[in-house]
């Protein structure tokens, strides 16, 4: 299992309801929606690093988007 790195993050509390919202419309938590959201913004800028799970695939093709 790859080790996580936890880090204090402010955050506008109108942004976070927002996150919230689409966090619990795709039944994640908000801290992975947020991961997610990164996720997938970096792979698009071309920022990640492949893995071998296919996790980037996934943010590249839109992940859960409905």
């Amino acid at each position: 299992m790859t080790e996580r790195r936890a880090f204090l993050l402010r955050i506008d509390p109108e942004l976070y309801e927002a996150l919230q919202r689409w966090a619990a419309d795709e039944l994640r938590s908000v801290n992975a929606q947020i991961e997610f959201v990164l996720r997938r913004e970096t792979a698009k800028a071309g920022r990640l690093r492949r893995r071998d799970d296919g996790a980037e695939r996934g943010a590249e093709q839109g992940g859960t988007e409905a």
